[in-house]
Protein backbone atom coordinates (compact mmCIF):
# COMPACT_ATOMS: atom_id res chain seq x y z
CA UNK A 1 0.00 0.00 0.00
CA UNK A 2 3.02 2.38 0.74
CA UNK A 3 4.19 1.33 -2.52
CA UNK A 4 0.99 2.15 -4.40
CA UNK A 5 0.69 5.78 -2.50
CA UNK A 6 4.33 6.81 -3.15
CA UNK A 7 3.30 5.80 -7.36
CA UNK A 8 0.62 7.97 -6.89
CA UNK A 9 2.33 10.95 -5.28
CA UNK A 10 5.09 11.04 -7.63
CA UNK A 11 2.46 10.61 -10.90
CA UNK A 12 0.38 13.72 -9.19
CA UNK A 13 4.18 15.37 -8.81
CA UNK A 14 4.88 14.73 -12.45
CA UNK A 15 1.37 16.22 -13.49
CA UNK A 16 1.89 19.27 -11.92
CA UNK A 17 5.45 20.01 -12.90
CA UNK A 18 3.92 18.95 -16.41
CA UNK A 19 1.26 21.84 -16.19
CA UNK A 20 3.57 24.44 -14.77
CA UNK A 21 5.91 24.14 -17.33
CA UNK A 22 2.79 23.97 -20.09
CA UNK A 23 3.27 27.23 -21.74
CA UNK A 24 0.94 29.12 -23.90
CA UNK A 25 2.28 29.73 -27.57
CA UNK A 26 4.25 32.78 -28.80
CA UNK A 27 2.45 35.35 -30.73
CA UNK A 28 3.61 38.53 -32.07
CA UNK A 29 1.57 42.04 -31.79
CA UNK A 30 1.80 44.19 -34.59
CA UNK A 31 0.68 47.97 -34.55
CA UNK A 32 0.62 49.32 -38.47
CA UNK A 33 -0.19 53.22 -39.29
CA UNK A 34 -1.27 52.87 -42.68
CA UNK A 35 -2.64 57.04 -42.20
CA UNK A 36 -1.28 59.77 -43.97
CA UNK A 37 -0.08 61.34 -40.70
CA UNK A 38 1.34 60.56 -37.85
CA UNK A 39 -0.42 58.61 -34.89
CA UNK A 40 0.65 57.99 -31.48
CA UNK A 41 -0.87 54.68 -30.44
CA UNK A 42 -2.18 53.73 -26.71
CA UNK A 43 -2.30 50.52 -25.52
CA UNK A 44 -4.60 50.26 -21.94
CA UNK A 45 -4.37 46.95 -20.33
CA UNK A 46 -7.17 45.73 -18.37
CA UNK A 47 -6.85 45.24 -14.29
CA UNK A 48 -4.07 43.27 -13.38
CA UNK A 49 -2.43 42.61 -16.57
CA UNK A 50 0.83 44.18 -17.97
CA UNK A 51 1.23 47.19 -19.67
CA UNK A 52 2.92 46.97 -22.80
CA UNK A 53 4.98 49.06 -24.64
CA UNK A 54 5.01 51.68 -22.18
CA UNK A 55 1.60 52.21 -22.66
CA UNK A 56 1.86 54.23 -25.65
CA UNK A 57 4.58 55.94 -28.59
CA UNK A 58 4.41 57.51 -31.93
CA UNK A 59 4.16 55.95 -34.94
CA UNK A 60 4.84 57.74 -38.58
CA UNK A 61 3.16 57.25 -41.15
CA UNK A 62 3.37 54.00 -43.29
CA UNK A 63 5.27 52.13 -40.67
CA UNK A 64 4.86 49.79 -37.58
CA UNK A 65 5.87 48.41 -34.54
CA UNK A 66 6.11 44.82 -33.64
CA UNK A 67 6.47 43.63 -30.06
CA UNK A 68 5.95 40.09 -28.43
CA UNK A 69 2.84 39.50 -26.95
CA UNK A 70 2.89 38.13 -22.96
CA UNK A 71 3.43 34.59 -22.89
CA UNK A 72 0.16 34.25 -20.57
CA UNK A 73 -3.89 35.43 -20.77
CA UNK A 74 -3.81 38.93 -21.10
CA UNK A 75 -6.54 41.73 -22.08
CA UNK A 76 -6.78 45.21 -23.06
CA UNK A 77 -7.41 47.83 -25.82
CA UNK A 78 -5.46 49.77 -28.43
CA UNK A 79 -6.22 52.93 -30.19
CA UNK A 80 -4.68 55.96 -32.11
CA UNK A 81 -4.19 59.23 -30.65
CA UNK A 82 -4.60 62.17 -33.38
CA UNK A 83 -3.42 65.70 -33.53
CA UNK A 84 -0.80 65.49 -30.49
CA UNK A 85 1.84 68.02 -29.69
CA UNK A 86 4.48 67.50 -27.67
CA UNK A 87 4.21 69.21 -24.26
CA UNK A 88 6.90 71.01 -21.49
CA UNK A 89 8.50 67.33 -20.49
CA UNK A 90 9.76 64.64 -23.25
CA UNK A 91 6.84 62.24 -21.31
CA UNK A 92 4.13 65.20 -22.23
CA UNK A 93 2.00 64.95 -25.21
CA UNK A 94 -1.13 66.64 -25.66
CA UNK A 95 -3.93 64.93 -28.19
CA UNK A 96 -6.84 66.26 -30.21
CA UNK A 97 -8.33 62.57 -29.80
CA UNK A 98 -7.49 59.86 -28.11
CA UNK A 99 -5.18 61.68 -25.25
CA UNK A 100 -4.33 60.10 -22.08
CA UNK A 101 -3.99 62.64 -19.30
CA UNK A 102 -1.10 64.78 -21.39
CA UNK A 103 1.02 61.92 -21.05
CA UNK A 104 3.17 60.11 -24.41
CA UNK A 105 3.29 56.69 -22.66
CA UNK A 106 -0.24 56.04 -21.37
CA UNK A 107 1.37 53.41 -18.36
CA UNK A 108 -2.78 52.29 -18.01
CA UNK A 109 -4.24 54.96 -18.45
CA UNK A 110 -7.50 55.44 -20.97
CA UNK A 111 -7.60 57.13 -23.53
CA UNK A 112 -10.37 60.78 -24.07
CA UNK A 113 -13.25 60.20 -26.50
CA UNK A 114 -14.05 60.07 -29.26
CA UNK A 115 -11.27 57.54 -30.48
CA UNK A 116 -11.92 53.98 -32.20
CA UNK A 117 -11.04 51.44 -29.89
CA UNK A 118 -9.62 47.38 -30.41
CA UNK A 119 -10.40 45.23 -28.12
CA UNK A 120 -8.36 42.03 -27.86
CA UNK A 121 -8.13 39.16 -25.67
CA UNK A 122 -5.24 37.17 -25.89
CA UNK A 123 -4.47 33.57 -25.02
CA UNK A 124 -7.71 32.62 -22.64
CA UNK A 125 -9.40 29.16 -22.57
CA UNK A 126 -6.49 27.17 -21.06
CA UNK A 127 -3.08 26.20 -22.50
CA UNK A 128 -4.53 23.58 -24.63
CA UNK A 129 -7.47 26.26 -26.27
CA UNK A 130 -5.22 28.56 -26.54
CA UNK A 131 -7.83 31.56 -27.72
CA UNK A 132 -7.28 34.80 -29.16
CA UNK A 133 -10.75 37.13 -29.19
CA UNK A 134 -10.99 40.77 -30.63
CA UNK A 135 -13.32 43.28 -31.60
CA UNK A 136 -13.58 46.76 -32.61
CA UNK A 137 -15.47 49.13 -30.54
CA UNK A 138 -17.11 52.93 -31.57
CA UNK A 139 -19.15 52.90 -28.14
CA UNK A 140 -16.73 55.86 -27.40
CA UNK A 141 -16.98 57.47 -30.95
CA UNK A 142 -14.99 57.04 -33.82
CA UNK A 143 -11.74 59.09 -34.76
CA UNK A 144 -9.85 56.78 -37.17
CA UNK A 145 -10.77 53.44 -39.09
CA UNK A 146 -8.65 50.29 -38.08
CA UNK A 147 -9.03 46.91 -38.54
CA UNK A 148 -7.55 43.71 -36.38
CA UNK A 149 -6.56 41.07 -37.96
CA UNK A 150 -5.11 37.83 -37.15
CA UNK A 151 -2.59 35.45 -38.98
CA UNK A 152 -1.71 31.87 -38.82
CA UNK A 153 -4.50 30.91 -36.61
CA UNK A 154 -6.78 27.96 -36.61
CA UNK A 155 -10.37 28.22 -36.24
CA UNK A 156 -12.74 31.18 -36.67
CA UNK A 157 -10.42 33.83 -37.28
CA UNK A 158 -11.93 36.90 -39.37
CA UNK A 159 -10.90 40.23 -40.29
CA UNK A 160 -12.87 42.80 -37.91
CA UNK A 161 -12.87 46.62 -37.94
CA UNK A 162 -14.43 49.79 -39.40
CA UNK A 163 -12.36 50.66 -42.68
CA UNK A 164 -14.58 54.16 -43.43
CA UNK A 165 -13.24 57.86 -42.69
CA UNK A 166 -16.45 58.05 -40.16
CA UNK A 167 -15.23 61.93 -39.89
CA UNK A 168 -16.24 62.74 -43.46
CA UNK A 169 -19.80 61.57 -42.75
CA UNK A 170 -19.76 62.44 -39.10
CA UNK A 171 -23.25 65.15 -38.47
CA UNK A 172 -22.80 68.33 -37.12
CA UNK A 173 -23.93 67.65 -34.21
CA UNK A 174 -21.27 64.89 -33.87
CA UNK A 175 -18.29 66.24 -34.89
CA UNK A 176 -15.46 67.06 -33.13
CA UNK A 177 -13.01 69.75 -35.04
CA UNK A 178 -9.24 70.45 -34.58
CA UNK A 179 -8.33 73.55 -32.58
CA UNK A 180 -7.24 75.64 -35.39
CA UNK A 181 -9.42 75.60 -38.60
CA UNK A 182 -12.47 74.05 -39.48
CA UNK A 183 -11.07 70.42 -40.10
CA UNK A 184 -13.66 67.42 -38.61
CA UNK A 185 -11.00 65.00 -36.39
CA UNK A 186 -13.09 62.89 -34.93
CA UNK A 187 -16.80 61.97 -34.23
CA UNK A 188 -18.36 62.15 -30.56
CA UNK A 189 -20.90 59.30 -29.39
CA UNK A 190 -24.52 60.04 -29.01
CA UNK A 191 -23.68 60.15 -25.11
CA UNK A 192 -20.56 62.43 -24.85
CA UNK A 193 -22.86 64.70 -27.33
CA UNK A 194 -25.93 64.83 -25.25
CA UNK A 195 -25.03 62.98 -22.26
CA UNK A 196 -28.46 61.48 -21.48
CA UNK A 197 -28.94 58.57 -19.21
CA UNK A 198 -30.52 56.80 -22.22
CA UNK A 199 -27.74 57.47 -24.79
CA UNK A 200 -25.72 56.67 -22.33
CA UNK A 201 -27.06 53.46 -21.14
CA UNK A 202 -26.93 54.25 -17.25
CA UNK A 203 -29.46 54.37 -14.33
CA UNK A 204 -32.33 52.44 -15.67
CA UNK A 205 -30.92 51.67 -19.12
CA UNK A 206 -28.22 49.96 -18.23
CA UNK A 207 -29.51 46.16 -19.11
CA UNK A 208 -29.45 44.71 -22.55
CA UNK A 209 -33.61 45.18 -22.23
CA UNK A 210 -33.29 48.83 -21.33
CA UNK A 211 -29.92 49.48 -23.52
CA UNK A 212 -31.18 50.27 -27.25
CA UNK A 213 -29.74 51.70 -30.43
CA UNK A 214 -30.59 54.91 -31.37
CA UNK A 215 -30.00 57.10 -34.52
CA UNK A 216 -26.78 57.89 -33.61
CA UNK A 217 -25.13 54.77 -32.84
CA UNK A 218 -27.20 53.78 -36.11
CA UNK A 219 -25.14 56.11 -37.63
CA UNK A 220 -21.31 54.07 -37.18
CA UNK A 221 -23.48 50.49 -37.24
CA UNK A 222 -24.41 51.63 -41.00
CA UNK A 223 -21.10 52.13 -42.00
CA UNK A 224 -19.39 49.45 -39.62
CA UNK A 225 -21.67 46.74 -38.99
CA UNK A 226 -18.76 44.07 -37.41
CA UNK A 227 -18.15 46.90 -34.15
CA UNK A 228 -19.89 47.62 -31.60
CA UNK A 229 -21.62 50.51 -31.12
CA UNK A 230 -23.49 51.17 -28.00
CA UNK A 231 -22.93 49.81 -24.32
CA UNK A 232 -24.75 46.45 -24.91
CA UNK A 233 -24.83 46.28 -28.54
CA UNK A 234 -23.78 42.38 -29.56
CA UNK A 235 -22.54 42.10 -33.28
CA UNK A 236 -23.49 39.24 -34.78
CA UNK A 237 -20.39 37.80 -35.95
CA UNK A 238 -18.49 36.14 -33.20
CA UNK A 239 -14.98 34.11 -33.08
CA UNK A 240 -12.18 32.25 -31.05
CA UNK A 241 -8.87 32.16 -33.50
CA UNK A 242 -6.77 29.64 -31.58
CA UNK A 243 -2.93 30.01 -31.39
CA UNK A 244 -2.64 32.77 -33.95
CA UNK A 245 0.89 33.65 -34.34
CA UNK A 246 0.96 37.35 -34.93
CA UNK A 247 -2.19 39.84 -34.52
CA UNK A 248 -2.62 43.11 -35.92
CA UNK A 249 -4.05 45.79 -35.40
CA UNK A 250 -3.78 48.86 -38.59
CA UNK A 251 -4.97 52.17 -38.42
CA UNK A 252 -6.45 53.73 -41.30
CA UNK A 253 -6.74 50.36 -43.19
Amino acid sequence: MASLSLSLLTLSLLSLSAFSNAAYSPMTLTIVNNCPFTVWPALQANTGHDVLEGGGFELRSLSHRSFAAPEKPWSGRIWARTGCQPGATPSSLHCTTGDCAGRLQCAGLGGAAPASLAQVSLHHGGVDQDFTSYGVSLVDGFNVGLTVTPHEGHGQCPVLGCRADLTATCPDVLQVRAPAGSQVVGCKSGCAAFGTDELCCRNKYNSPHTCRSSKYSDFFKHSCPQAFTYAHDSPSLTHNCAKPKELKVIFCH
